[in-house]
């Protein structure tokens, strides 16, 4: 499968660097510094994933996303550096699959991509289950049973992290890395421990004995299947 990128960033130096990576993973790039450009590409070429800055000269990525919820639904990540949750949360809850705040590591940026378009291919009605939990990735929204629960972005950006990768084990690096920068936040060994308690206790039915996030001694935790 061929896989084509549009991404817009009018940062030349940023721009170079994530151009040069995405290619050295095989994928097809099609770069542009402006929502006219981009839009304009929208209209000739087919793309897999766009990749979009939010603040750019002519307008903002937001357009564009509208543009391609439009028209092809196509998975989309937003990169700003505009890093506070309410941008997230705004980000999320307009339907992008995901947000990754400046600066960041390319490695990270890269991960998270994979993510995205590995959910994007597993999960194309827009929903995921861990357990009982639904996730409604387009609206950004969480169930437990028949009920709506509410998480914090970084509960959320967790609780997918475990969705994407059930019957894993995952070790603290691997979730630290998946969590690094979301909303502006810091996260070390022990804050990620102080999430995961405050998700189990929104999740589990029995957080004495969950089920849905295990706990594996010495390496991480382990989503449920």
């Amino acid at each position: 499968m061929i896989i084509h990128i549009l991404f817009v960033e009018d940062d030349e130096i940023i721009a170079s660097g994530v151009v040069y990576a995405l290619q050295a993973e095989g994928w097809e790039v099609t770069h542009c510094t402006d929502v006219s450009g981009a839009l304009q590409t929208l209209t000739e070429q087919e793309i897999t994933l766009a990749l979009l800055d939010l603040s750019l000269p002519d307008g903002s990525g937001y357009q564009i996303f509208e543009q391609i919820k439009k028209t092809s639904g196509v998975p989309v990540v937003f990169l700003t550096a505009a890093d506070d949750e309410g941008n997230t949360v705004r980000a999320l809850e307009t339907g992008a699959d995901d947000y990754i705040a400046k600066p960041f590591r390319v490695r990270e940026l890269l991960a998270r991509i994979k993510a995205v378009l590995r959910r994007a291919g597993d999960d194309s009605d827009g929903f995921m289950f861990l357990g009982n939990v639904k996730i409604d990735t387009a609206k950004a929204k969480v169930f437990v049973g028949n009920g709506e629960i509410t998480l914090t972005a970084m509960e959320y950006r967790l609780l997918l992290a475990f969705a994407q990768n059930k019957g894993q084990v995952l070790t603290r690096k691997q979730i630290l890395e998946s969590l690094w920068d979301v909303a502006g936040n810091f996260v070390n060994d022990n804050t990620l421990t102080v999430y995961v308690k405050r998700l189990r206790e929104k999740l589990e039915d029995d957080i004495q004995n969950p089920k849905l996030i295990q706990t594996v001694r010495g390496i991480g935790y382990k989503a449920g299947d």
